[in-house]
C-alpha cells in the first residue's frame, strides 16, 4: 500500500476479468509518477464488493482517484463515497443511480451481444443449502464480444481465465451514488459488444460527467491504454494537484 500523500490511482476491474486487465495501464501510470493499487474484486455481490473496495481505499493515506471498468463502475459508484476519494473515472462502465441495480439500468436499453453468450453455473454458498449462480461468458464467444481489438492470443487466454460474476451482483441496488458529490470522468467504448454503449452514455450524461468516446471493444484498457491513462491523468490533475 502506498505510504506517501501523493495521489493514488485505485484500479477496479470488472466482471469476467481480474486486475491483469490493467496490465498495459499500470506501468504507464507508474512511469508518470503515480502510485497504483489494483485489487482483486470478489465479484460476489455489488454491496459486498463495494464494501471490500471501500476498505482498501480507506487504507490509502492520501487522495485517491478511483477507476472502475465495466461492473467495476457500479462498484466505484458505491465505494467512491469514501472521504479520500477525490475523483471517479468510469471505463466502459455502469454509473448507477442510488437505488438502481445493474439489471435496472441495462433494462432501459436493447441487449448487447453478451446476453446471448452468458453461461450460468451453480456454486456452493457456505452456510446455505441453496447454491449461488455464477455468470460467465462462453469461451468461444468471449474474444469477439469482449476483446475484438485485442491480440487474439491474449483474448484466448482471457477467455479461459475468466473470473465469473455472481448473479446476485445484477440484482443489488446501489445504496449510494458517489458521482453526485465527486467529480467524474467517463469513457464510452463506442464499439462495445459487452455493454450497449448507450448504457454507458446514459449513465455518464445523467451524472454530468466529462465524457470521451473511443472506438474500442469493451477491454479498452488493453486495446487503447494510452487513451485510458490520459483520462485518468486528467482526473488526477483536476482534483489532486
Amino acid at each position: 500500500m502506498p505510504s506517501s500523500d501523493k495521489p493514488t490511482v485505485v484500479l477496479v476491474h470488472g466482471a469476467f476479468a481480474d486486475a491483469s486487465s490493467y496490465a498495459q495501464v499500470i506501468p504507464r501510470l507508474i512511469a508518470r509518477g503515480l502510485d497504483v493499487v489494483a485489487p482483486a474484486v470478489p465479484n460476489r455481490s455489488l454491496i459486498g464488493d463495494a464494501a471490500y473496495i471501500a476498505s482498501i481505499v480507506r487504507q490509502v493515506p492520501g487522495p485517491v482517484v478511483l477507476v472502475g471498468h465495466s461492473y467495476g463502475g457500479a462498484v466505484i459508484t458505491v465505494a467512491g463515497t469514501e472521504d479520500n476519494v477525490k475523483a471517479l473515472v468510469y471505463l466502459a462502465g455502469y454509473a448507477l443511480e442510488k437505488g438502481e441495480s445493474l439489471g435496472d439500468l441495462q433494462g432501459r436499453f436493447p441487449d448487447s451481444d453478451l446476453a446471448a453468450a452468458l453461461v450460468y453455473t451453480p456454486f456452493p454458498v457456505e452456510g446455505s443449502a441453496t447454491p449461488g449462480t455464477d455468470v460467465s461468458v462462453r469461451t468461444d464467444k468471449f474474444p469477439a464480444i469482449f476483446a475484438a481489438d485485442v491480440d487474439p492470443r491474449l483474448a484466448a487466454v482471457l477467455a479461459v481465465s475468466q473470473r465469473p460474476l455472481a448473479a446476485q451482483a445484477f440484482a443489488d441496488a446501489a445504496p449510494a451514488a458517489a458521482w453526485k458529490t465527486k467529480p467524474s470522468w467517463g469513457l464510452v467504448a463506442s464499439s462495445d459488444h459487452t455493454i450497449n454503449p448507450d448504457v454507458e452514455r446514459y449513465g455518464y450524461q445523467r451524472a454530468g460527467m466529462t465524457t470521451v468516446e473511443v472506438d474500442s471493444s469493451h477491454l479498452v484498457m488493453l486495446a487503447h491504454p494510452e487513451r485510458v491513462v490520459d483520462l485518468i491523468e486528467e482526473a488526477v490533475r483536476a482534483t489532486c494537484d
